[in-house]
């Protein structure tokens, strides 16, 4: 358990403890089921935590020259890359790194491969198709959306793949149970299902939340060792992000004013929502916090957190707490290790929070602490 008295404000917290126990989760399903599992850095890329990542799982997926190039030097080993496009410039960098290359359209396909053949790398290329299926309710986090532009139709991908694709690779789901596969497997196989016996692999993508304390694991091994059994010939790998850091840190803040307008109590953080959590906005969600209530409770101190941007929606809630909240006082936000600390900006210049892990010894580790020079950087 975290001593917050021991953590410096504001600063994302990961545990040690819950990392381990998820990563030894995803390789129990690894094993269990015969597949390849491997870490999404969209969702996580703290590459100090890397050596700990690295005893339970080997690789990892890159979208940009800067995510392979961090799979090679972090986790010592080429990435699985798939990018929305490529260019001229960025692809002798793509191939450096990569081990696997997947294609978003057959046109980048037909543009690069010749380069890959030339190269004489031996790079696995691959086709991202689209099943249009999803249960993504958000349109800005469901690849399969009318008229998404990501991934090949059925209907445009031809009747035979181009010479040298050895691999289908697929994206719709997004923190989805295993049940949510199953239906996207039968939309794949009733697509693409001429392709399955032609190839030698097959990614099924991210959005696989098997560290969730209701997904049915036992039911996502089933569903992956009856459809190896009926196409032996495919190396099934997924990608997983959010799976990796589910529930294993927190970002902690504090109350640096409180301020009330027409009865509204607002706490006004050290923190920002913009800034710091944008997929609170972007989905949007309610994030948990640390003993508070997120329905209000009648007859107890309630309150809105706001955030210490400019921006006028940087804001959320409200929460429900035993006592009244004051300046100082730690406010903790659960689940803020997944999507938040690749995903941050330095807007207004807001102090960024630090990052660091709980360790198994109860002690804290401080991987990074930012300031102006951070700022500044960024700004030339």
């Amino acid at each position: 358990m975290i001593d917050f008295n021991k953590v410096p404000s504001p600063c994302y917290v990961m545990e040690e403890r819950l990392l381990r126990n998820n990563l030894q989760l995803i390789k129990s399903v690894k094993e269990r089921a015969g597949v390849e599992i491997i870490l999404a850095f969209k969702a996580f890329a703290l590459w100090k935590a890397f050596p700990i990542v690295r005893e339970y799982v080997g690789y990892s997926t890159a979208s940009s020259v800067a995510e392979a190039q961090l799979a090679f030097e972090q986790m010592s080993s080429k990435a699985h890359t798939y990018a929305p496009s490529y260019t001229d410039y960025d692809f002798p960098k793509f191939m450096e790194y990569s081990s696997h290359i997947t294609f978003n359209s057959l046109s980048q396909f037909n543009r690069f491969y010749p380069q890959i053949v030339k190269s004489g790398r031996d790079i696995k290329c691959g086709i991202r198709i689209n099943p249009e299926f999803s249960v993504v309710d958000t349109d800005m986090y469901n690849p399969s959306m009318p008229g998404s532009r990501l991934g090949v139709t059925a209907s445009n991908m031809g009747e035979d793949l181009p010479e040298g694709v050895t691999g289908l690779h697929l994206h719709n789901l997004c923190e989805n149970n295993s049940y949510d596969l199953e239906k996207t497997l039968v939309e794949v196989e009733n697509k693409f299902g001429k392709f399955l016996t032609q190839i030698e692999w097959l990614n099924l993508g991210g959005g696989h939340l098997m560290t969730h304390k209701d997904y049915d694991v036992d039911h996502l091994v089933s569903l992956l060792q009856q459809f190896k059994a009926k196409y032996p010939n495919l190396e099934i790998i997924m990608e997983p992000g959010s799976a990796f850091v589910w529930q294993t840190g927190v970002l902690v803040s504090e109350v640096a004013d409180v301020v009330e307008n027409e009865g509204q109590l607002t706490a006004m953080l050290n923190v920002s929502f913009a800034c710091h959590m944008p997929d609170t906005l972007e989905m949007p969600y309610q994030p948990a916090i640390r003993g508070a209530s997120s329905e209000p409770i009648k007859g107890k101190p309630t309150y809105r957190m706001g955030g210490n941007s400019c921006l006028s929606g940087d804001f959320m809630g409200e929460w429900s707490f035993d006592e009244p909240l004051k300046v100082g006082d730690k406010v903790v936000f659960e689940d803020m290790i997944h999507y938040t600390t690749v995903k941050t900006t330095m807007f207004n210049g807001v102090s960024h929070p630090s990052i660091g892990l709980w360790t198994l010894d109860n002690e804290l580790v401080l991987y990074r602490e930012f300031g102006y020079e951070d700022y500044k950087s960024r700004m030339s």
